[in-house]
């Protein structure tokens, strides 16, 4: 217990470091990413001691598919935006990390399917990490991380309306916001 309050406190003024500019701006995107994060990290170490204990219990099977695909989506996410986004100064964004400051819209990979696959592999994470000990706590930092991550992305969605206009408008109506074909 003492180590998880001692993990818990060093991480989230690691990420109270990393996020020290967004969270000047309320109106941008990465402060509401950085609730998510937060919740998503407290509820990943209040269960880290069932991480393996009951390793074929069908909570334990369906939360190591999501975190699985959770690791999918955001090494693919960064990937592509990296490769085919094009960051660069054009879209100088004080607030955003450099790889988000894309100048082409991506619409590859996981990005053909769904608008937001970084997010969406946060909210796979969140409720992975919940569901490896059900708990009213796990729960409650499960839901207050997806509405986090619902808030961010909303957010974003506002700021790339902005900066690619119609093709990002025509891009919302193609495709879900966080879960392929579902939302």
């Amino acid at each position: 217990m003492v180590f998880q309050v001692f993990l818990i406190v060093v991480g989230s003024l690691f990420l109270v470091f990393v996020s020290k500019r967004s969270l000047k701006n309320i109106q941008a995107h990465g402060f509401y990413r950085f609730f998510a994060f937060e919740f998503t990290f407290i509820c990943l170490v209040i269960n880290l001691p069932v991480w393996f204990k009951d390793p074929f219990a069908c909570h334990q099977l369906i939360s190591w598919l999501l975190l699985v695909s959770s690791l999918y989506l955001a090494l693919a996410g960064i990937y592509l935006l990296k490769k085919s986004g094009h960051p660069g100064r054009s879209r100088e964004d004080s607030t955003n990390y450099d790889f988000e400051n894309t100048s082409r819209l991506v619409k590859t990979g996981p990005y053909r399917f769904i608008r937001h696959p970084m997010y969406a592999s946060l909210l796979f994470l969140v409720w992975g990490a919940a569901l490896k000990s059900i708990s009213p706590w796990s729960t409650i930092l499960a839901v207050a991380a997806a509405l986090f991550l619902y808030l961010t992305a909303r957010v974003e969605e506002k700021e790339n309306i902005r900066f690619f206009g119609n093709e990002y408008q025509q891009y919302i109506k193609e495709t879900k916001m966080l879960i392929p074909f579902v939302w």
